[in-house]
Order: structure tokens, then sequence, then C-alpha cells
């Protein structure tokens, strides 16, 4: 599992995120970022050339070494990206100390999202705010059966990707007031494309 985590894994992660399809979410998610931004899961960049020149700086959470080395490459203008290598259960990060947090397809994969949702809530300066675009649970029973049965031998081969998360419940739960959200499929598996896109406020 070491090579397949750490080498091809990473290379799989990258194919797949580079999908035209999720390009005007990127577009929409990251161009209303400012200030000090911090991404959760930047995995290889290709979040870091949508960032408009009102944001001053991008810390860029990833935990995986694989990821981290494609997203130094990763085009990107002038702007000013420190990488952080931790968990975002943990963010070592000051409270109170970022404008903007931003998730792109990353609360699926994250072992315990409550945690990392509070810690997210923790880092945000008083107004700022958490930008998001996921893919999570369907409200169509018929999808919604196989987003549960295809989840854990999923979560196996894909990094630990959950397709069932609750993703509006859960950043609410995490003690966040709901700015906007918008859901509906993507073109694709209906499983894997039930899309979650918004912005919360710490409350």
């Amino acid at each position: 599992m070491g090579i397949y985590r750490d080498v091809i894994l990473p290379r799989l992660c990258d194919l797949s995120m580079r999908n035209e399809r999720l390009r005007p979410y990127r577009e929409r998610v990251i161009g209303a970022a400012q200030g000090r931004v911090l991404e959760i899961g930047v995995g290889s960049g290709l979040n870091l050339p949508f960032y408009g020149p009102v944001v001053g700086e991008v810390l860029a959470l990833e935990p995986s070494a694989g990821l981290v080395a494609m997203a130094r490459e990763a085009p990107r203008s002038d702007l000013p990206v420190s990488f952080i290598d931790a968990s975002a259960e943990a963010i070592p990060l000051d409270d109170k100390s970022v404008d903007t947090v931003v998730t792109t397809w990353t609360l699926c994969t994250i072992p315990d999202a409550a945690a990392a949702l509070t810690e997210m809530r923790r880092v945000l300066r008083p107004g700022g705010k958490l930008l998001f675009v996921e893919h999570g649970l369907a409200p169509d029973r018929g999808v919604r059966w196989w987003q549960d049965t295809l989840t854990p031998v999923w979560r196996r081969i894909s990094g630990g990707c959950h397709l069932n998360r609750p993703i509006r419940s859960m950043i609410e739960c995490g003690g966040f007031r709901m700015e906007r959200v918008e859901t509906g499929y993507m073109q694709g598996p209906k499983p894997m494309t039930f899309m979650y896109e918004g912005s919360a406020r710490p409350e």
C-alpha cells in the first residue's frame, strides 16, 4: 500500500481533478476568496491559478508529500504560497488568523471532518468566510443506495473518499451559518457527481 498511497494515488488524484467540468466550480469558488487564504487540501495545486489580485497570501495545507511536490510546480502568478504539511484536524495556525478558508472536493476524504470544520472555524477571523465546493450525499433514494453501497470499497482505492457525506449538515454542525448553497448533479455517474457549492460564515 505504501507505493500505491505515496506514488500512484497522488497521480490518480491529480488526473481525476483535472476534469474540465470542474473548472467552472473552481472559477466561482476560488474567485470569491480574498485576503489571507487557507486552502484545505491544496492537492496538486490546480486551484492556484484561479486566485485573484484581492488575495494577499495562500496557506496551502496538504498532508500528502506527493501532491505537495506537484503543487510546488503548479502555474501561478506572483501570489505568495506557503505550504503547510499538516492535517486539517489540527491546523497549525493561530486563532482568527485568516480571512478565507477554501475547501474544494476535500471534506469527503478528511477522516474526522467534524474536527476539521471546528478547526476551520477557529482560524477564521470575525466576518471571515468558508468557501466550498464538495461532492456528497444525493437527495434521490436510489442514488443514495449506490453511494452507501460503493463507499466502503471506494474509500480504499481513492484515499479515503466518502461518496455519501451530508455536506450541508456537516458544515452547519461545524458551527457555520450557511450564507449560500447550490446543489445539483454534474455530468457523470450520479453517485460521484452530486455537488454542493456555496459559502458559510462562523457563528
